[in-house]
């Protein structure tokens, strides 16, 4: 027949897995709060890479008008 606990050591058990839960929700909070600060530096570089890319486009517009009207220049004089 099986043994009955007591109610003394159902509360024990009771609060040892209360102590794990808590260090658990702890822990699961710290590793959010990282998670949570990766995300954002993740997005600052994000913008800070689409700005770059913006720029560029505009100099690489630049480039290719300068590049058109010196090969026009070439291409008038040359025929």
């Amino acid at each position: 027949m099986p043994k009955k606990k007591r109610r003394s050591e159902i509360s024990n058990v009771e609060d040892r897995n209360g102590i794990r839960i808590s260090y658990h929700e702890k822990v699961c909070a710290e590793r959010m709060k990282t998670l949570f600060k990766s995300i954002d530096e993740l997005k600052k570089d994000v913008k800070e890479i689409k700005a770059d890319i913006n720029k560029w486009k505009g100099a690489g517009g630049i480039i290719v008008l300068l590049g058109g009207i010196v090969g026009s220049f070439f291409y008038f004089f040359t025929k």
